[in-house]
């Protein structure tokens, strides 16, 4: 009897340059990580041409591993290929909300800075079988083998016929699949159906399953979540990483909404920021009456500010199915920039669904937006050395403020608890200088 898990979250059906522009540094950033089971999808979209790459969060023993993907046309042998993870993680490091930090300057040194120095500064601010089966009405396409996956591309007539297929070749569906099968096979779309081939796997030697690939077009912009959520225990985490030239891609028939960004909080947070994070997001989904996807990056491949990781190369982009680009190119330095601009731009969209609040697939619009976002927390630490001015009370004053603001604004992110978070902050440590004339006639 053949057993699985969810995958990829793809409706599967399975068992039980310039230093001025940032004077920060980044320090930690919010990656999939954080999450016990994260589905990865990358989708690349070029008018009606499709690439999706699917990674999977299977844990368990590679012989119960199977899934059944809908797509919405036939796919050749040649448009099915087989990825390496690294080009997933290191979109996922690229795009992930990141933690940035800053140090004050001495409130008692003065600075003198040259027309064109401010000016400067002002403009780079921080914004921050083929035989028909007996009595199913199924029929098999096409059968392939790619690395160390058995697919089959399936049609069927009707959903109680693929669900009887299925059944007498060990894959056994969850409740209700049948009016979800019903559904997509009205629409006219195939179903691929991949296992692993367990000699194949041994002797290539790898001990992970690598993530699948497929190329086709459709005018459908779409990722079917439905089946994927029958058999699932809870909720789950999609990333969805939305590779286009045109700009910004989001929901077409859910909410998309913009995680809080930009915005202060305390220092302690430093070695928190996964809690911080996952706290965050689950409020806001709550806020949303969890039916809202949840933009968390949207900016052109070519540079970052600041950089999680690299701009990912042409050649890293070509292996996601970004076929209009060519070349190898690559940046570095804290703003970092390729010699010749890559024409994508890449979106990262979060979303915690359940059949209850999603109850239709997710489908996509491509806005022609390319401004940029990122969700972005910032930590400012105050200066710690010996202040002998008489800034230095003022400033302490401002420290203070703006500890109790970020404090209250981590408190709204999070709804955790006021006084526990006033805690960890703790109270100005800096020394109060005493005005320099007070000392003279002390006894």
């Amino acid at each position: 009897m053949l057993a699985g898990a969810l995958f990829g979250a793809v409706a599967s059906m399975l068992m039980p340059g310039s230093a001025m522009a940032f004077c920060g540094f980044y320090v930690a950033k919010a990656d999939t990580d954080l999450y016990n089971s994260a589905s990865q999808v990358v989708m690349v979209r070029d008018e009606s041409r499709t690439v999706i790459t699917m990674a999977n969060d299977f844990k368990g023993d590679v012989a119960d591993f199977a899934m059944v993907i809908p797509v919405p046309t036939f796919l050749e042998r040649d448009q099915i290929n087989i990825a390496t993870q690294g080009l997933i993680d290191h979109l996922d490091a690229y795009t992930a909300p990141r933690l940035v930090e800053y140090h004050d300057d001495n409130p008692c040194r003065t600075v003198v800075y040259s027309r064109a120095t401010a000016e400067v500064m002002a403009d780079s601010g921080v914004q921050f079988k083929s035989v028909a089966e007996e009595n199913t009405g199924v029929t098999i396409e096409a059968k392939y083998t790619v690395g160390e996956y058995d697919i089959l591309l399936l049609s069927a007539e009707e959903s109680g016929g693929l669900i009887r297929w299925l059944d007498q070749n060990d894959y056994k569906l969850p409740d209700g699949a049948e009016e979800v099968v019903g559904s997509y096979i009205k629409q006219g779309m195939r179903f691929f159906v991949a296992r692993v081939n367990l000699e194949v796997q041994e002797n290539n030697g790898y001990s992970n399953l690598r993530p699948l690939q497929i190329a086709f077009e459709s005018p459908k912009f779409m990722l079917p979540i439905r089946l994927g959520t029958l058999n699932a225990d809870g909720q789950q985490e999609l990333f969805v990483y939305a590779l286009t030239r045109t700009g910004r891609v989001e929901t077409a028939n859910y909410r998309t909404v913009r995680m809080p960004s930009n915005v202060e909080i305390p220092g302690f947070i430093k070695s928190r920021f996964g809690d911080f994070y996952r706290d965050m997001f689950t409020l806001q989904t709550e806020k949303e009456n969890g039916k809202a996807v949840f933009l968390e990056y949207a900016w052109d491949m070519a540079w970052c500010d600041p950089c999680a990781a690299d701009p990912l190369s042409a050649k890293q982009l070509r292996q996601l199915g970004v076929y209009w680009v060519d070349g190898d190119q690559g940046g570095q330095g804290s703003l970092r920039r390729q010699p010749a601009a890559q024409d994508v731009f890449v979106t990262r969209l979060h979303v915690r669904y359940d059949s209850d609040n999603f109850p239709d697939d997710l489908k996509f619009i491509e806005t022609g937006d390319r401004s940029n976002f990122q969700g972005r927390y910032i930590m400012r630490h105050a200066w710690q050395g010996e202040m002998r001015c008489e800034a230095a009370t003022d400033y302490l004053k401002m420290v203070n403020d703006r500890n109790v603001v970020a404090g209250n604004q981590l408190a709204n992110l999070t709804g955790w608890d006021r006084q526990q978070i006033a805690s960890s902050i703790g109270v100005n440590q800096l020394p109060v200088q005493e005005k320099w004339w007070r000392k003279i006639w002390k006894p």
